[in-house]
């Protein structure tokens, strides 16, 4: 995923002429126009309030966030064409030249001083990654600043939100695509590759990327445009590498995004690219693995499974719940009782992805673990269990409890075999016998005899009641 942000957004940019710059203004008046800079929040139209922004992004340029007069911005000269002891004055005002705020809305309004200022994100862009030259910590706040003020923004109101129709299928709605997408791809380059530079020292880039930044940089995973969130999970997860004091703060805020969305909204556009960071950070825990991070399994993880749109997301949160398991075998159980508790009872697809999780999930199950929940396990899922017996591991447990499993699921396989619609469940069920057959021939004609009894006894009941009616109908028409 690294590899494949640092290809893109990377065009080379012609040599500008350089010429001074008028950093004049004209506020704008549309409410969907830019955000005023004493006001800069990350915040969904619709979904509440933001925390107040950090006290040093509050002293910006008096320019900043407003959109230019036209033909007020020019050019700057390139990198290359200064003197070196030049470079960090000029990097500044070009990071003031990227504070002005356009509306990106209108394709054909000031075409001009957009595309200077996205070359001046582009060189930039290719100024950090070069490195050739060491910015220095005013430059860093400042530059800090203007990506808050170009990225930190209200987000857009959600599709269902416009179409007045909160019972809107998500994987039914169509993708957006923010149209500001070329600029804001450019500054979130110039964070991307100001968090990985080798030349940025954590001591004093955590005074600006903070835990204010960070959870701005959060909230805007609500965003629909897919391709930002790629960004964001690619950031932030580089943040949580290289920043070990954001950690546990990165991992409640997380936590808090998920509460929220299981128990109030059920609606969020990033919880896939949250737990794909969510399976890295995961796989990195330390053994023993503390409790805060078993808690954070039973209360965050596994409730996950109970929102309607949990095929969106499903396979990242089955990668997360499955890494648990093989990093601690002893939590086999709890997932498997918690798959139990949200598990689908008439929506065979959801049935379907909750299946191909719990085989993996047995995969990685001890025999102990599995002898613990067996009983509930096939209880719930006795017919559509037999999907399990195309894994070996899964079928090698299943032998050592046959025991207790056989009795459960006996029936389940005898209806199967006489009357299911499905060939394929039919020929299934078929091998299933004949596999639980070749393990315990004393057991399987054990189960088998009492199933015919019990069918027997159906039977006799079955006649009984309906010689019961047949009397009851003949005394009535007698009285008539």
């Amino acid at each position: 995923m690294f590899n494949k942000i640092m290809k893109r957004g990377h065009r080379k940019v012609p040599k500008p002429d350089g010429a001074a710059v008028d950093y004049s203004y004209a506020p704008t008046g549309r409410s969907s126009g830019p955000v005023s800079t004493s006001n800069v929040v990350v915040n969904h139209a619709s979904r509440g309030g933001a925390p107040p922004v950090s006290s040093q992004f509050q002293q910006l340029p008096a320019t900043a966030g407003m959109v230019p007069l036209p033909g007020t911005i020019e050019n700057l000269p390139m990198f290359r064409d200064v003197p070196v002891t030049e470079r960090q004055s000029l990097f500044l005002r070009k990071l003031q030249i990227c504070c002005f705020q356009f509306d990106f809305s209108d394709t054909l309004k000031m075409v001009r001083e957009k595309e200077i200022k996205r070359q001046t994100l582009v060189e930039l862009v290719e100024f950090i990654q070069s490195g050739s030259g060491k910015i220095s910590e005013s430059n860093q706040a400042e530059m800090i600043r203007m990506i808050s003020l170009n990225i930190l923004r209200c987000l857009p109101p959600a599709s269902h939100e416009n179409s007045g129709s909160e019972n809107l299928d998500p994987e039914e709605e169509e993708s957006y695509l923010d149209p500001s997408w070329p600029h804001l791809q450019l500054v979130y380059e110039l964070l991307l590759r100001y968090v990985v530079s080798s030349d940025t020292d954590t001591k004093v880039a955590k005074r600006y990327i903070d835990h204010s930044f960070v959870l701005k940089l959060l909230d805007l995973f609500d965003s629909e445009d897919m391709r930002e969130r790629e960004y964001l999970k690619t950031i932030l997860h580089r943040i949580y590498g290289k920043f070990m004091v954001h950690r546990p703060f990165i991992r409640k805020s997380i936590n808090n995004i998920f509460f929220r969305f299981i128990y109030e909204t059920e609606r969020h556009s990033g919880i896939g690219e949250l737990l794909e960071i969510l399976g890295s950070i995961i796989n990195g825990f330390a053994l023993p693995m503390k409790e805060e991070h078993k808690l954070f399994l039973v209360r965050a993880l596994i409730p996950l499974h109970k929102p309607k749109t949990v095929a969106i997301y499903h396979q990242q949160l089955s990668y997360c719940i499955t890494q648990f398991v093989e990093k601690d075998y002893k939590l086999a159980d709890t997932v498997i009782r918690g798959l139990l508790k949200y598990w689908p009872v008439t929506n065979c697809q959801k049935e379907v992805l909750f299946l191909a999780e719990l085989e993996e999930v047995l995969e990685a199950t001890q025999a102990a673990e599995f002898q613990q929940s067996a009983l509930k396990l096939l209880n719930q899922v006795a017919e559509r269990a037999l999907f399990l017996w195309n894994n070996e591991h899964v079928v090698s447990l299943i032998a050592q409890n046959r025991k207790v499993i056989l009795p459960i699921i006996f029936e389940a396989l005898e209806k199967n075999i006489q009357s299911h619609w499905n060939q394929a469940v039919h020929g299934l069920t078929v091998n299933v016998r004949k596999m639980f057959l070749e393990m315990d021939v004393e057991l399987f004609e054990e189960c088998q005899r009492q199933y015919t009894e019990r069918e027997a006894n159906a039977r006799e009941l079955e006649e009984q009641r309906e010689l019961t009616w047949q009397r009851l109908a003949a005394a009535a028409a007698q009285e008539r």
